[in-house]
């Protein structure tokens, strides 16, 4: 696959549209039932616009090509901020450029594709959004509903070079370019063809016939004014002259309505470093230089004073944009460079927090556009505040990708957010609320991703290069799966199957499985994982009875005559003597414990694992021809044993020795967990004394 990203001919990106659609039901891989439809009259209106809903891609990755801004329309994305560009449009990208394993880092800065290029992609998209909305009808407004902001950068002097200076001019006013005008001819010419009209025809069942007349007239009136705002975005370290410079150009000379994207180091690298700490982000190695060389807080708000001055004498409108990327040092070297750039849910708690001091620094008068870390989790919270739009790039670099923005812009048409959003001035007591909350919620916490990644070590097959991480990781590789499919569709029973094809302690394993398979469920990378362990024991619990009334005397192998002895009946000679009896073996398990179960049995306590879970398991094996001998003398013979006619014979006598704790002095007083809980089990009190120090932390200890 290529690095290199190649703008595809606008007629053949309308065929590929619609012919995927008419075969698949999809439009570049989204499926229709992730379209959005706009079913209400409800939005706002911004930049002398109205917007449909408030959401959209940020300017990045998602706002690079055509494609990706229709797949984020369909999605229900109304605000496009689209990928900055800069004068120097032909720079290597070195790759990979961006990681979202977690949290995201990136160390690209600029468009990888020409200014040329990029201005095409954004009136090929411009084109294709309105086509879209007129052959699916995804509103029942007159009006476009959607709003594309440019995003230029990143100096004054490289902004007003006469190729950024056309580019800008020819996104206001698009009447005079010639791409405009070719484009929107090979999409008249398109319509005309009959070919066409047929796959338009089939891709709506049959009900654009009676629309087309107007499809066409509404393609020849599409406006020429492609967008009418900016925001602008500076180096890390530009200076506020520059900075004011740059805002005032905007708004006066070019007439944009301008917003200003800002840096979380506004905060101050104390405050930036204490809450990074705070939320477990403790590794991130901030440099102390760039916080010294940025904006600072005490500069920044007189300009923006000063900006919002320039914007009333202009009746623009002028806000900020927070928040950037947080720099820092690239000490991963994952990602090339000596620089990266760092976004996500862990810059969420720093950008609201800049959010909230900003908005009390101006009472509320402060028009704030939002992208640091926003989700699911979020999103809504920040619009009851009375920011908007919220826009979003890393959150849709996670598996779900554009579908994870539908979900929000259901959340948020369900909220009434255009309330918030028509305030006189931001509510700075939410933000406040809303940016404490954020230092306490779990979910900013770096443990709330307890795993660094769900990648196993193994190579991927060379064909069929796909393997479940869940299964993989499990000792067993149970089908995990298919039996959570089962379970999800109440097919407990034959969730129940699947299980025990494998594993014959499912009651067991359902309680103190490690369960290693929910430390590799991909669902990490989605928000937290599924509780497999929990899911095994729902099918244990519910298919156990039923599956010994289906299979009863079925469950006993014919016999093949060869006799086997389990030593040990622990977890590990139960299971060898299942798959043993399964297989004709005439098996029998010794142990000198009157019961069987091992370490499950005898040591570990019935708060952590009931008796019935280990008796059902026990009697699972039993019920397929294995016999228990119990009690038996500690110092039996293996010679007896193959006298008696057993001709193989396992041992699963278990690793219970303890590690022994050196102490200078009072070591007859320490115990060995193992010693300590089986006591404990078996006669139910223990005199310890008052003072008891345990050391360790894991589950024995716990």
């Amino acid at each position: 696959m290529s690095d290199k990203m190649t703008p595809i001919p606008f007629s053949s990106f309308l065929d590929w549209m619609f012919q995927e659609y008419t075969r698949n039901q999809t439009i570049f891989g989204l499926s229709r039932h992730k379209f959005f439809y706009k079913k209400n009259p409800d939005g706002i209106r911004i930049f002398d616009e109205y917007l449909e809903t408030p959401l959209g891609p940020a300017a990045g990755p998602h706002t690079q090509l055509a494609q990706n801004i229709v797949v984020a329309y369909l999605v229900g994305g109304r605000f496009f901020e689209l990928k900055t560009v800069q004068k120097l449009d032909r720079l290597r990208i070195d790759k990979p450029c961006i990681e979202a394993e977690d949290e995201g880092y990136n160390v690209e800065w600029s468009q990888e594709l020409t200014l040329d290029q990029s201005y095409g992609e954004y009136v090929k998209a411009w084109f294709a959004l309105h086509l879209l909305k007129s052959v699916f009808g995804f509103s029942e407004s007159n009006e476009r509903g959607f709003i594309f902001n440019m995003s230029v950068g990143y100096d004054l002097k490289g902004i007003r070079t006469e190729r950024m200076d056309r580019f800008i001019n020819e996104l206001i006013d698009a009447s005079q370019s010639d791409v405009f005008d070719r484009y929107r001819s090979v999409l008249l010419d398109k319509l005309a063809q009959p070919a066409f009209k047929r796959l338009l025809d089939k891709a709506t069942n049959g009900q654009i016939n009676d629309r087309y007349p107007q499809i066409i007239a509404a393609t020849e009136q599409i406006s020429a004014h492609i967008s009418g705002s900016v925001t602008l975005s500076t180096m890390h370290g530009c200076p506020p002259d520059e900075i004011e410079a740059i805002s005032r150009y905007l708004l006066r000379d070019k007439g944009l309505h301008t917003y200003v994207k800002l840096n979380p180091t506004l905060l101050g690298f104390d405050r930036v470093r204490d809450i990074l700490d705070q939320l477990g982000y403790g590794y991130m190695a901030l440099d102390q230089a760039a916080f010294d060389h940025d904006l600072q807080y005490r500069d920044a708000v007189p300009m923006l004073r000063r900006l919002q001055q320039v914007a009333a004498e202009q009746n623009k409108t002028f806000g900020v944009k927070l928040s950037n990327t947080l720099g820092m040092k690239n000490v991963r070297k994952r990602l090339p460079g000596d620089e990266m750039y760092m976004s996500g849910r862990s810059l969420f708690p720093l950008t609201i927090s800049l959010a909230h001091k900003l908005a009390a620094e101006f009472d509320g008068q402060l028009n704030i556009s939002y992208s640091g870390g926003a989700s699911i989790y979020n999103t809504k919270s920040i619009l009851e505040t009375g920011i908007v739009p919220v826009t979003l790039v890393t959150d849709l670099l996670k598996p779900g990708g554009y579908a994870r923005l539908n979900q929000l812009v259901k959340q948020v048409e369900a909220s009434g957010w255009q309330e918030q959003a028509t305030r006189p001035r931001l509510d700075v007591e939410r933000l406040r609320a809303l940016s404490q909350s954020a230092l306490t919620d779990r979910r900013y916490h770096k443990e709330w991703r307890e795993i660094e990644s769900i990648k196993i070590p193994d190579a991927l097959p060379v064909v069929d290069c796909y393997v479940s991480p869940c299964r993989e990781a499990c000792p067993i590789h149970q089908d995990v799966a298919e039996y959570i499919r089962l379970v999800e569709e109440g097919r407990y029973l034959e969730a129940f199957e699947v299980i025990v094809a494998t594993n014959p302690l499912p009651h067991i394993t359902g309680y103190i499985c490690d369960h290693q398979c929910m430390y590799h469920c991909t669902r990490w990378d989605y928000e937290s994982p599924v509780y497999i362990r929990e899911m095994k024991k729902v099918a244990a619990e519910k298919a156990y009875d039923q599956f010994l009334q289906k299979y009863g005397a079925q469950l006993i192998a014919p016999s093949n005559g060869i006799k086997a002895a389990v030593i040990g009946a622990g977890p590990a000679g139960l299971s060898a003597a299942y798959f043993l009896a399964r297989k004709g073996f005439e098996v029998t398990v010794f142990d000198k414990r009157r019961k069987a179960g091992g370490v499950v049995q005898n040591v570990i306590p019935d708060f952590r694992l009931p008796q019935s879970a280990i008796d059902r398991d026990v009697e699972f094996v039993r019920r397929h021809g294995v016999h228990f001998q119990l009690g038996v003398a500690e110092h039996f013979s293996i010679a007896a044993l193959k006298r008696q006619g057993f001709k193989y014979i396992f041992l699963g006598i278990g690793a219970g020795r303890a590690r022994h704790l050196k102490l200078d002095q009072g070591e007859d007083r320490v115990l060995d967990a193992l010693d300590f809980l089986q006591n404990f089990r078996q006669n139910g009190d223990y005199k310890l004394g008052k003072n008891v120090a345990v050391i360790g932390g894991g589950n024995s200890a716990m």
